[in-house]
């Protein structure tokens, strides 16, 4: 028997969206969760043809990729994982990713979390991009490279209230990469919870480029499809 098992036995899962007893995630949320699904840009994840140029053609990822949209049961899974650390909701997610990332997406890649912000990661206790890439690499054997980013100030690109204008300049310049924890050659992913206007990847991604990675990807849970 696992500590998993017995945590079940002795506090018996519910649904981490409806609190149904049974289930970390139960049928009809499952059921209900909001795939993505049919053609996509390969540059940006969101649904294609958009009707307008795609803005990460000018962002320093190549690839982005998100197998849900950041709406109903989802984005209930995103605020366990993000705001209560919760371990399920991770599972669900990279299980999420790894069942659906396109062929050769992941692999010979190198994990690299996209950092959180100092004073959030202190008052949380936890890095939810950490743990998400964590479960991520348990499913696809991929190696991660924690602390390989260092954050030193910004918002999020999905900080709500805030237009695509103040999302971008809050997040730019702000990451920088770690010279002795970055992987030695090869491509990198990097792994977030939420894809809205792609700033804090395209940081991210400048900060690794500008580091000696030679190309980089990113995995979220989640495409918002508004907004970016």
């Amino acid at each position: 028997m696992t500590a998993r098992d017995l945590l079940h036995l002795l506090v018996p899962p519910q649904c981490l969206v409806c609190r149904a007893p049974g289930h970390d995630l139960c049928g009809a949320c499952r059921g209900a969760l909001p795939w993505l699904v049919g053609a996509r840009c390969a540059r940006c994840g969101l649904p294609a043809p958009c009707g307008r140029p795609c803005p990460a053609a000018l962002h320093a990822y190549a690839a982005a990729w998100a197998p849900l949209a950041h709406e109903g049961p989802a984005r209930t899974l995103v605020t366990a994982l993000k705001f209560r650390g919760a371990i399920a909701a991770a599972d669900l997610l990279a299980a999420a990713i790894a069942a659906t990332a396109p062929p050769g997406l992941l692999a010979s890649a190198t994990l690299v979390p996209v950092p959180a912000h100092p004073g959030r990661r202190r008052r949380r206790g936890y890095d939810h991009a950490g743990l998400l890439a964590r479960r991520l690499a348990r499913r696809t054997g991929a190696p991660v490279a924690a602390g390989a980013l260092r954050r030193t100030g910004g918002r999020a690109d999905h900080q709500l209230g805030a237009g695509r204008a103040e999302r971008l300049a809050g997040t730019r310049l702000s990451v920088h990469a770690r010279p002795g924890r970055l992987p030695s050659g090869g491509r990198v992913v990097l792994v977030d919870d939420v894809h809205t206007t792609g700033a804090t990847l395209d940081a991210c991604a400048r900060a690794l480029r500008q580091g000696g990675v030679p190309e980089v990807l990113a995995v979220t849970a989640v495409r918002a499809l508004r907004g970016a």
